[in-house]
Protein backbone atom coordinates (compact mmCIF):
# COMPACT_ATOMS: atom_id res chain seq x y z
CA UNK A 1 0.00 0.00 0.00
CA UNK A 2 1.21 3.95 -0.42
CA UNK A 3 1.45 5.15 3.44
CA UNK A 4 1.68 8.30 4.59
CA UNK A 5 3.52 8.98 8.14
CA UNK A 6 2.54 12.27 8.98
CA UNK A 7 5.49 13.68 12.26
CA UNK A 8 8.50 11.51 11.71
CA UNK A 9 9.09 11.95 15.79
CA UNK A 10 9.48 9.30 18.45
CA UNK A 11 6.39 7.68 17.17
CA UNK A 12 6.18 7.93 13.71
CA UNK A 13 9.67 7.47 12.41
CA UNK A 14 9.65 3.57 14.05
CA UNK A 15 5.92 3.45 12.44
CA UNK A 16 6.98 4.27 9.02
CA UNK A 17 10.68 1.68 9.25
CA UNK A 18 8.48 -0.59 10.36
CA UNK A 19 5.90 -0.57 7.69
CA UNK A 20 7.93 0.03 5.38
CA UNK A 21 9.84 -2.93 6.37
CA UNK A 22 6.74 -4.88 5.88
CA UNK A 23 6.70 -4.06 1.87
CA UNK A 24 5.04 -1.04 1.98
CA UNK A 25 5.80 2.15 0.03
CA UNK A 26 5.92 5.06 2.84
CA UNK A 27 6.17 8.63 2.54
CA UNK A 28 7.41 10.15 6.11
CA UNK A 29 6.20 13.45 5.93
CA UNK A 30 7.19 16.23 8.60
CA UNK A 31 7.21 20.15 8.89
CA UNK A 32 10.46 19.93 9.73
CA UNK A 33 13.18 20.35 6.85
CA UNK A 34 16.22 19.71 9.57
CA UNK A 35 14.55 16.23 10.37
CA UNK A 36 13.78 15.48 7.20
CA UNK A 37 17.49 16.52 5.91
CA UNK A 38 18.98 14.06 8.86
CA UNK A 39 16.82 11.30 8.08
CA UNK A 40 17.02 11.24 4.02
CA UNK A 41 20.58 11.12 4.98
CA UNK A 42 20.30 7.81 7.04
CA UNK A 43 20.89 9.39 10.10
CA UNK A 44 18.07 8.33 12.83
CA UNK A 45 17.49 10.54 16.16
CA UNK A 46 14.68 8.25 17.44
CA UNK A 47 16.40 5.24 19.87
CA UNK A 48 14.39 2.57 18.85
CA UNK A 49 15.44 2.92 15.30
CA UNK A 50 18.83 2.29 14.10
CA UNK A 51 20.67 4.51 11.76
CA UNK A 52 20.95 0.62 10.02
CA UNK A 53 17.68 0.21 10.16
CA UNK A 54 16.58 3.51 8.36
CA UNK A 55 19.30 3.20 5.60
CA UNK A 56 17.88 -0.39 4.94
CA UNK A 57 14.59 1.24 4.30
CA UNK A 58 15.84 3.99 2.47
CA UNK A 59 18.61 2.09 -0.17
CA UNK A 60 15.30 -0.28 -0.69
CA UNK A 61 13.26 2.44 -2.12
CA UNK A 62 10.70 1.53 0.66
CA UNK A 63 11.07 4.51 2.39
CA UNK A 64 11.36 8.33 1.63
CA UNK A 65 10.88 11.15 3.73
CA UNK A 66 9.89 14.99 3.00
CA UNK A 67 8.71 18.30 4.25
CA UNK A 68 7.37 19.10 0.82
CA UNK A 69 3.47 18.64 1.18
CA UNK A 70 3.02 18.61 -2.33
CA UNK A 71 5.27 15.69 -2.39
CA UNK A 72 1.29 13.68 -1.61
CA UNK A 73 -0.26 15.01 -4.36
CA UNK A 74 0.13 11.24 -6.06
CA UNK A 75 -2.32 10.22 -2.90
CA UNK A 76 -2.16 7.48 -0.42
CA UNK A 77 -4.21 4.86 0.29
CA UNK A 78 -3.86 4.78 4.07
CA UNK A 79 -1.55 7.69 5.88
CA UNK A 80 -1.27 8.15 10.05
CA UNK A 81 -0.91 11.13 12.27
CA UNK A 82 1.66 10.95 14.38
CA UNK A 83 2.10 15.01 15.34
CA UNK A 84 2.50 16.06 18.56
CA UNK A 85 -0.57 17.16 21.20
CA UNK A 86 0.87 19.35 24.10
CA UNK A 87 -0.73 21.54 26.49
CA UNK A 88 -0.91 24.77 26.38
CA UNK A 89 -2.24 26.94 29.88
CA UNK A 90 -4.04 23.37 31.13
CA UNK A 91 -5.80 22.30 28.00
CA UNK A 92 -4.74 19.99 25.17
CA UNK A 93 -3.43 22.08 22.13
CA UNK A 94 -4.30 20.07 18.62
CA UNK A 95 -3.21 22.72 16.91
CA UNK A 96 -0.80 20.60 15.30
CA UNK A 97 -3.38 17.83 14.26
CA UNK A 98 -5.72 20.03 12.61
CA UNK A 99 -2.76 21.58 10.63
CA UNK A 100 -2.02 17.68 9.40
CA UNK A 101 -5.40 16.94 9.09
CA UNK A 102 -6.03 19.89 6.34
CA UNK A 103 -2.85 18.89 4.31
CA UNK A 104 -3.96 14.78 4.12
CA UNK A 105 -7.34 16.73 3.32
CA UNK A 106 -6.27 18.35 0.08
CA UNK A 107 -5.01 15.05 -0.95
CA UNK A 108 -7.30 12.58 0.46
CA UNK A 109 -8.97 10.26 -1.94
CA UNK A 110 -12.28 7.80 -1.81
CA UNK A 111 -11.57 4.60 -0.14
CA UNK A 112 -8.28 6.11 1.10
CA UNK A 113 -8.04 5.83 5.21
CA UNK A 114 -6.76 8.24 7.70
CA UNK A 115 -5.42 6.97 11.10
CA UNK A 116 -4.93 8.88 13.76
CA UNK A 117 -2.26 8.21 16.59
CA UNK A 118 -1.65 11.24 18.27
CA UNK A 119 -3.04 10.84 22.04
CA UNK A 120 -6.32 12.71 22.77
CA UNK A 121 -9.09 13.18 24.39
CA UNK A 122 -12.61 11.19 23.60
CA UNK A 123 -13.86 12.12 21.00
CA UNK A 124 -11.03 13.62 18.88
CA UNK A 125 -11.58 11.41 15.79
CA UNK A 126 -15.53 11.97 15.06
CA UNK A 127 -15.65 15.35 16.35
CA UNK A 128 -12.47 17.41 14.89
CA UNK A 129 -10.56 15.21 12.41
CA UNK A 130 -13.40 13.52 10.40
CA UNK A 131 -15.36 16.98 9.91
CA UNK A 132 -11.73 18.84 9.06
CA UNK A 133 -10.98 15.85 6.30
CA UNK A 134 -14.71 16.00 4.82
CA UNK A 135 -14.33 20.04 4.83
CA UNK A 136 -10.80 19.98 2.81
CA UNK A 137 -11.76 17.22 0.86
CA UNK A 138 -15.30 17.44 -0.28
CA UNK A 139 -15.56 14.27 0.20
CA UNK A 140 -18.13 12.83 3.24
CA UNK A 141 -17.36 10.14 6.02
CA UNK A 142 -17.87 6.81 4.40
CA UNK A 143 -16.54 7.65 1.00
CA UNK A 144 -13.29 7.66 2.98
CA UNK A 145 -11.92 5.80 6.34
CA UNK A 146 -10.99 6.79 9.85
CA UNK A 147 -10.26 5.67 13.07
CA UNK A 148 -7.95 5.80 15.77
CA UNK A 149 -5.60 3.65 17.03
CA UNK A 150 -3.25 4.59 19.90
CA UNK A 151 0.78 4.85 20.11
CA UNK A 152 2.29 2.44 22.63
CA UNK A 153 5.60 2.84 22.18
CA UNK A 154 8.23 2.46 25.17
CA UNK A 155 11.48 4.24 24.98
CA UNK A 156 14.02 2.53 25.82
CA UNK A 157 12.49 -1.17 26.40
CA UNK A 158 14.26 -3.86 25.30
CA UNK A 159 11.48 -6.18 27.08
CA UNK A 160 8.52 -4.96 24.57
CA UNK A 161 9.20 -4.55 20.85
CA UNK A 162 7.18 -2.63 18.87
CA UNK A 163 5.39 -5.44 16.97
CA UNK A 164 4.81 -7.54 19.89
CA UNK A 165 2.96 -5.14 21.64
CA UNK A 166 -0.50 -5.69 20.85
CA UNK A 167 -2.04 -3.08 19.00
CA UNK A 168 -5.96 -1.34 19.99
CA UNK A 169 -7.55 -0.80 16.35
CA UNK A 170 -10.76 1.06 15.52
CA UNK A 171 -12.93 2.90 13.37
CA UNK A 172 -15.72 5.08 12.46
CA UNK A 173 -17.55 2.26 10.86
CA UNK A 174 -17.40 -1.22 10.34
CA UNK A 175 -15.53 -0.79 6.81
CA UNK A 176 -13.14 0.93 8.66
CA UNK A 177 -12.53 -1.18 11.20
CA UNK A 178 -11.83 -3.65 8.69
CA UNK A 179 -9.00 -1.35 6.65
CA UNK A 180 -7.23 -0.28 9.68
CA UNK A 181 -6.93 -3.57 10.96
CA UNK A 182 -5.85 -5.04 7.87
CA UNK A 183 -3.75 -2.22 7.94
CA UNK A 184 -1.77 -2.86 11.09
CA UNK A 185 -1.87 -6.61 10.97
CA UNK A 186 0.83 -6.72 8.49
CA UNK A 187 2.84 -5.10 11.20
CA UNK A 188 2.23 -6.20 14.95
CA UNK A 189 1.45 -9.99 16.04
CA UNK A 190 -1.38 -8.96 17.70
CA UNK A 191 -4.05 -6.59 16.68
CA UNK A 192 -7.14 -5.57 18.97
CA UNK A 193 -10.09 -4.05 17.94
CA UNK A 194 -12.51 -1.71 19.89
CA UNK A 195 -16.39 -0.75 18.87
CA UNK A 196 -15.51 2.68 18.25
CA UNK A 197 -12.65 5.82 18.50
CA UNK A 198 -13.79 6.74 21.82
CA UNK A 199 -13.16 3.57 23.34
CA UNK A 200 -9.77 3.72 22.14
CA UNK A 201 -8.84 7.00 22.63
CA UNK A 202 -10.18 6.75 26.21
CA UNK A 203 -7.93 3.16 26.43
CA UNK A 204 -4.47 5.31 25.71
CA UNK A 205 -5.63 8.23 28.52
CA UNK A 206 -6.63 4.96 30.78
CA UNK A 207 -2.67 3.10 30.29
CA UNK A 208 -1.60 6.48 30.99
CA UNK A 209 -3.63 7.71 34.09
CA UNK A 210 -3.31 4.17 35.69
CA UNK A 211 1.04 4.78 35.65
CA UNK A 212 0.61 8.18 36.85
CA UNK A 213 -1.59 8.22 39.56
CA UNK A 214 0.28 5.18 41.32
CA UNK A 215 3.77 6.34 40.58
CA UNK A 216 2.41 9.72 42.36
CA UNK A 217 0.65 7.29 45.64
CA UNK A 218 4.42 5.91 45.77
CA UNK A 219 5.77 9.17 45.35
CA UNK A 220 3.74 10.46 48.17
CA UNK A 221 4.89 7.72 50.29
CA UNK A 222 8.77 8.29 49.79
CA UNK A 223 7.78 11.61 51.37
CA UNK A 224 5.98 10.00 54.15
CA UNK A 225 7.97 6.47 54.90
CA UNK A 226 10.91 8.46 56.52
CA UNK A 227 8.73 10.35 59.15
CA UNK A 228 7.33 6.81 60.13
CA UNK A 229 10.73 5.38 60.30
CA UNK A 230 10.32 2.70 57.34
CA UNK A 231 12.13 1.78 54.83
CA UNK A 232 9.76 2.01 51.87
CA UNK A 233 11.85 0.04 49.25
CA UNK A 234 11.87 -2.83 51.32
CA UNK A 235 7.94 -2.59 51.45
CA UNK A 236 7.46 -2.25 47.71
CA UNK A 237 9.56 -5.98 47.88
CA UNK A 238 7.69 -7.52 50.43
CA UNK A 239 3.97 -6.17 48.94
CA UNK A 240 5.31 -7.32 45.46
CA UNK A 241 6.04 -11.16 46.63
CA UNK A 242 1.53 -11.02 46.59
CA UNK A 243 0.51 -12.58 42.94
CA UNK A 244 -2.24 -10.94 42.92
CA UNK A 245 -3.89 -7.34 43.55
CA UNK A 246 -0.39 -5.72 43.40
CA UNK A 247 1.62 -3.74 40.80
CA UNK A 248 5.44 -2.92 41.91
CA UNK A 249 5.48 0.87 41.35
CA UNK A 250 9.09 2.93 43.09
CA UNK A 251 9.88 6.07 43.50
CA UNK A 252 11.72 8.42 42.15
CA UNK A 253 12.17 11.78 41.01
CA UNK A 254 8.92 12.46 39.42
CA UNK A 255 7.55 11.46 35.66
CA UNK A 256 8.21 12.95 32.33
CA UNK A 257 8.21 12.55 28.81
CA UNK A 258 5.41 13.11 26.50
CA UNK A 259 2.66 10.74 28.62
CA UNK A 260 2.42 10.60 32.04
CA UNK A 261 2.97 14.54 32.82
CA UNK A 262 0.08 15.03 29.60
CA UNK A 263 -1.97 12.79 28.62
CA UNK A 264 -3.88 12.08 31.87
CA UNK A 265 -4.59 16.27 31.87
CA UNK A 266 -6.36 15.65 28.66
CA UNK A 267 -8.79 13.03 30.18
CA UNK A 268 -9.47 15.62 33.01
CA UNK A 269 -10.01 18.67 31.10
CA UNK A 270 -12.70 16.34 28.75
CA UNK A 271 -14.05 15.06 32.04
CA UNK A 272 -14.60 18.76 33.23
CA UNK A 273 -15.74 20.59 30.48
CA UNK A 274 -18.49 17.70 30.10
CA UNK A 275 -19.66 17.36 33.04
CA UNK A 276 -18.37 20.13 35.36
CA UNK A 277 -16.90 17.61 37.49
CA UNK A 278 -12.92 17.57 38.37
CA UNK A 279 -11.09 14.27 37.88
CA UNK A 280 -9.70 14.65 41.29
CA UNK A 281 -7.58 11.68 41.05
CA UNK A 282 -5.58 13.28 38.22
CA UNK A 283 -5.05 16.42 39.59
CA UNK A 284 -4.07 15.55 43.23
CA UNK A 285 -1.85 12.99 41.03
CA UNK A 286 -0.19 15.76 39.14
CA UNK A 287 0.34 17.93 41.72
CA UNK A 288 2.28 15.13 43.90
CA UNK A 289 4.18 14.60 40.67
CA UNK A 290 5.20 18.48 40.26
CA UNK A 291 6.71 18.53 43.94
CA UNK A 292 9.30 15.53 43.58
CA UNK A 293 11.91 17.52 42.00
CA UNK A 294 11.90 20.48 45.20
CA UNK A 295 11.54 17.18 47.61
CA UNK A 296 14.53 15.72 46.02
CA UNK A 297 16.34 19.50 46.40
CA UNK A 298 15.27 19.48 49.70
CA UNK A 299 16.49 15.88 50.62
CA UNK A 300 19.98 17.14 48.91
CA UNK A 301 19.80 20.23 50.95
CA UNK A 302 19.17 18.25 54.41
CA UNK A 303 21.94 16.09 53.45
CA UNK A 304 24.23 18.77 52.74
CA UNK A 305 23.53 20.62 56.07
CA UNK A 306 24.47 17.60 58.10
CA UNK A 307 27.94 17.77 56.31
CA UNK A 308 28.20 21.50 56.45
CA UNK A 309 28.52 22.36 53.12
CA UNK A 310 27.01 25.12 51.62
CA UNK A 311 24.56 24.55 48.95
CA UNK A 312 26.02 27.91 46.94
CA UNK A 313 28.97 26.80 45.42
CA UNK A 314 28.81 23.35 46.33
CA UNK A 315 29.88 20.94 43.78
CA UNK A 316 26.48 18.73 42.51
CA UNK A 317 26.65 15.78 40.01
CA UNK A 318 23.75 14.95 38.36
CA UNK A 319 23.83 11.09 37.00
CA UNK A 320 20.96 10.60 34.70
CA UNK A 321 19.00 13.89 32.57
CA UNK A 322 16.71 12.32 30.66
CA UNK A 323 12.81 11.60 31.37
CA UNK A 324 12.95 7.57 32.72
CA UNK A 325 15.75 5.18 32.46
CA UNK A 326 17.69 4.31 29.31
CA UNK A 327 15.74 6.70 27.29
CA UNK A 328 17.12 9.48 25.36
CA UNK A 329 14.33 11.89 25.45
CA UNK A 330 14.70 15.15 27.77
CA UNK A 331 10.57 16.04 26.99
CA UNK A 332 9.11 16.81 30.66
CA UNK A 333 12.23 15.35 32.29
CA UNK A 334 12.43 15.56 36.54
CA UNK A 335 15.90 15.68 36.28
CA UNK A 336 16.04 19.16 34.33
CA UNK A 337 13.81 20.24 37.28
CA UNK A 338 15.81 18.92 39.85
CA UNK A 339 18.58 20.85 37.99
CA UNK A 340 17.26 24.10 37.55
CA UNK A 341 16.45 24.40 41.27
CA UNK A 342 20.11 23.18 42.56
CA UNK A 343 21.05 26.10 39.85
CA UNK A 344 19.01 28.60 41.38
CA UNK A 345 20.41 28.02 44.49
CA UNK A 346 24.33 28.44 43.54
CA UNK A 347 25.12 25.23 43.43
CA UNK A 348 27.51 24.22 40.35
CA UNK A 349 25.87 21.58 38.84
CA UNK A 350 26.89 18.67 36.61
CA UNK A 351 25.41 16.26 34.63
CA UNK A 352 25.99 12.88 33.51
CA UNK A 353 24.28 11.04 30.57
CA UNK A 354 25.71 8.73 28.13
CA UNK A 355 22.27 7.94 26.21
CA UNK A 356 22.33 11.94 25.39
CA UNK A 357 24.16 12.70 22.61
CA UNK A 358 26.66 15.71 22.28
CA UNK A 359 25.54 18.62 21.38
CA UNK A 360 21.65 17.71 22.94
CA UNK A 361 20.39 21.43 24.62
CA UNK A 362 19.88 20.67 28.53
CA UNK A 363 20.35 23.25 31.11
CA UNK A 364 22.88 26.52 30.29
CA UNK A 365 24.00 26.42 33.95
CA UNK A 366 24.61 22.43 33.64
CA UNK A 367 28.26 21.19 32.42
CA UNK A 368 28.09 17.87 30.76
CA UNK A 369 30.76 15.41 31.98
CA UNK A 370 30.95 12.02 31.96
CA UNK A 371 30.34 9.57 35.18
CA UNK A 372 34.63 9.26 35.84
CA UNK A 373 35.94 8.07 38.82
CA UNK A 374 37.72 11.58 39.14
CA UNK A 375 34.14 13.19 38.15
CA UNK A 376 32.54 11.23 40.99
CA UNK A 377 35.08 11.85 43.81
CA UNK A 378 35.05 15.73 43.18
CA UNK A 379 31.46 16.05 43.83
CA UNK A 380 30.00 17.40 47.30
CA UNK A 381 27.07 14.73 46.25
CA UNK A 382 26.29 12.51 43.71
CA UNK A 383 22.04 12.54 42.91
CA UNK A 384 21.49 9.44 40.77
CA UNK A 385 18.34 10.52 39.35
CA UNK A 386 17.87 7.76 36.36
CA UNK A 387 19.72 4.10 36.30
CA UNK A 388 20.73 4.12 32.94
CA UNK A 389 22.36 0.50 32.69
CA UNK A 390 25.27 2.12 30.80
CA UNK A 391 26.53 3.66 34.02
CA UNK A 392 28.84 1.40 36.33
CA UNK A 393 27.34 1.79 39.72
CA UNK A 394 30.08 -0.13 41.19
CA UNK A 395 32.81 2.87 40.50
CA UNK A 396 29.99 5.52 41.91
CA UNK A 397 29.80 3.67 44.98
CA UNK A 398 33.32 3.39 45.51
CA UNK A 399 33.96 6.86 44.42
CA UNK A 400 31.87 9.08 45.63
CA UNK A 401 31.72 11.00 49.20
CA UNK A 402 27.85 10.91 49.52
CA UNK A 403 25.35 9.70 47.21
CA UNK A 404 21.39 10.56 47.15
CA UNK A 405 20.09 6.79 45.98
CA UNK A 406 16.72 8.34 44.13
CA UNK A 407 16.21 4.76 42.40
CA UNK A 408 17.60 2.39 44.99
CA UNK A 409 20.45 0.76 43.30
CA UNK A 410 23.55 1.70 45.60
CA UNK A 411 23.88 0.66 48.68
CA UNK A 412 26.51 1.63 52.07
CA UNK A 413 27.39 3.63 54.66
CA UNK A 414 28.11 6.99 51.65
CA UNK A 415 24.58 6.25 50.10
CA UNK A 416 21.32 7.53 51.69
CA UNK A 417 17.87 6.21 49.34
CA UNK A 418 14.91 8.47 48.46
Amino acid sequence: MRVVVAGQGYVGLPLAVRAASAGHRVVGYDVDQHRTKQLAAGESFVQDVTSVQLRAVLDSGAYSVTADATSLAGGYDIAVITVPTPLRDGAPDLSFVESCARTLGEHLRSGATVVLESTSYPGTTRELLVPILEEVSGLRAGDFLAGFSPERITPGSKRFSFEETPKLVSGIDAKSLDAIKGFYDTMFDITVPVSSPEVAELAKLLENTFRLVNISMINELAMLAPSLGVNLWEAIDAAATKPFGFTRFTPGPGVGGHCLPIDPVFLSWKAERETGTPFRFVELATEVNRRMPEYVVDRLLDALYERRIPVKGARILLLGLTYKANATDLRESPSLRVAGLLCDLGAEVRGADPNLPEGVHTESAVLRVDASPGEIASADAVVLLMDHALFDFDVVQEHASYVLDCRNRLSGANVEVL
